[in-house]
């Protein structure tokens, strides 16, 4: 048996990690994998490199003054060239799972200039996390996302560059895309009239037993270049799965009532409309579970040796993702990353804007109370909270979104209390927060246009509390000049009924809290 080299110096009880420590570069850092993975390599006492397309969502995350980042995209050759520069492992994280029908085109590009770049800079090792495919079905009948999961795996294995190919199944993590469609199908729906797909059986895995194959591989020997399938220890149906969810979560037996007419595709927008997961992404994982992914071999262990009690059984794994999202103490969630698609232009008020029309409608309203005080409404908006004007108006907009083929608003918060750059809230994206003054959110609906909304908290010329709101809308050709003047009407309703109830559920708060500062 092949022996493993020695693991990289810890940090120090600072945290900081030895200079002479092998170099880690993260592509997806901004996704739900990545952003867990950085902190566990640094943990592990490796030095880490961040390679995003959007720098700034990494900035407000705990470790982000630990890490380098580099931006750039996996598609530009001279982006990942400069990325690559010095780094001893490589791990590939990125997919263009719900990108649109070239999305298997897109990821054997990326893969392709990856893999060639990484050679070029002398990479000892490439990390990179597919899918688990099924046995004995030949690659041409398996589901496009799993598919091109595949073929990437085959591009960074001939790359001549020894890689690690870690395949999974269903991934079991608070915030994990599978997690989020098997909880809110099971306690949003006590009946439920299913698709073939749940008889098929499936070996899923935590994510921190994933997390722990991701960091080990990075010591694997050099002789070693090949795929390992990687599961839990229970090999069960998504419909056990799901009758396991409901009694770890406490909830009266679920009837299940397979249909067998529900193609991939209405599964996915049955999927799609019934849990946040949005059908883009639901529909390719929905089609990758007609086929049975079992893991055929661990021989994994020989090189990351599982540790007692590792890997986690179904029961545990789901408890513990569960009690995570109950504490609300997820990390990341599989909205972390952008949502394929979404606009990238500039906010109109940034130097280098390109020009045209801008709508915009402006609030302003003086608040009886301190400027924290009201940021501690601006930066609790959306999820649970809701947008603090004509509820309805926003619950129909998410649902024409969801039927467009939107996120709808079904995403919510990572953190029912603070937020941070990048984060997904409802159907808008942080772009930007500058804690206790800005709020900027970019909107990721299906527009005919490009719209954000700001919020501020700041102080008049007198030394008053004032609260700001701005809504700005790009419109794309006469469809979007038309959609904004259709909805200008409900303005008065939805953006002044939001600043008047937002400055008012600031001042409650404060005269809530001032009995008890005054005991």
């Amino acid at each position: 048996m092949t022996e493993r080299s020695d693991p990289p110096p810890a940090p120090d009880r600072s945290g900081r990690t030895s200079p002479t420590a092998p170099l880690c570069l993260v592509t997806g850092a901004t996704g739900y994998i990545g952003g867990r993975l950085v902190p566990a390599l640094l943990d592990a006492g490796y030095r880490v490199r961040c390679f995003a397309r959007t720098p700034g969502k990494l900035r407000d995350h705990p470790w982000a003054d630990r890490v380098d980042v580099v931006r750039g995209d996996v598609t530009d050759e001279a982006s990942v060239r400069d990325a690559m520069r010095g780094a001893d492992v490589a791990y590939y994280l990125v997919h263009a799972l719900g990108t649109g029908s070239g999305f298997e085109d897109t990821d054997r590009r990326a893969a392709t200039v990856f893999a060639r770049q990484a050679r070029a800079a002398g990479v000892r090792r490439l990390v990179y996390l597919g899918g688990l495919t099924p046995a004995g079905v030949p690659e041409r009948r398996l589901s496009p996302h799993l598919r091109s999961r595949a073929e990437v795996g085959h591009i960074l294995l001939k790359s001549g560059v020894p890689t690690t190919v870690l395949r999974a199944a269903v991934i079991l993590g608070s915030g994990s895309a599978s997690f989020e469609m098997l909880r809110y199908l099971t306690e949003r729906l006590p009946l439920m009239i299913t698709p073939r797909w749940l008889r098929t059986r499936i070996q899923p895995i935590a994510v921190r037993d994933v997390l722990r194959y991701l960091v080990g591989s990075a010591e694997m020997p050099p002789d070693v270049s090949r795929a390992f399938d990687i599961g839990g220890p229970d090999v069960l149906t998504y419909r056990d799965l799901m009758a396991r969810y409901a009694v770890v979560a406490g909830l009266p037996r679920r009837l299940i009532l397979p249909v067998p007419l529900l193609t991939p595709r209405l599964s996915g927008l049955w999927v799609g409309l019934v849990t946040p997961v949005p059908a883009s992404i639901a529909r390719p994982l929905a089609d990758s579970l007609r086929h049975e992914v079992v893991c055929r071999e661990h021989d994994i262990a020989r090189y990351v040796p599982d540790p007692p009690g590792a890997p986690l059984g179904c029961d545990e794994a789901l408890a513990l993702a569960l009690r995570r999202v109950r504490e609300a103490r997820v990390t990341t969630r599989w909205s972390s990353a952008s949502v394929p698609g979404a606009p990238s232009d500039p906010l109109p008020t940034d130097p280098d804007w390109a020009g045209g029309s801008l709508y915009t409608d402006e609030r302003e309203q003086l608040v009886d109370t301190t400027p924290e005080q009201l940021w501690r409404v601006i930066e609790g908006v959306g999820g649970d909270n809701g947008w603090y004007s004509f509820p309805l108006a926003w619950a129909v907009r998410g649902w024409l979104d969801r039927l467009a083929g939107g996120v709808g608003l079904r995403r919510g918060r990572r953190d029912a209390a603070r937020l941070r750059a990048g984060d997904s809230l409802d159907f808008w994206r942080v772009e930007e927060i500058q804690h206790g003054r800005l709020l900027r959110l970019r909107a990721e609906m299906r527009l005919p246009g490009l719209a954000w909304l700001e919020m501020y908290a700041d102080r008049d010329e007198r030394g008053r509390t004032r609260y700001r709101q701005r809504a700005l809308f790009h419109p794309r050709g006469l469809l979007g000049h038309a959609y904004w003047w259709s909805v200008a009407p409900f303005h008065a309703v939805v953006f002044g009924g939001m600043a008047r109830n937002i400055t008012k559920a600031a001042e409650k708060d404060t005269a809530a809290t001032a009995p008890e500062a005054a005991r």
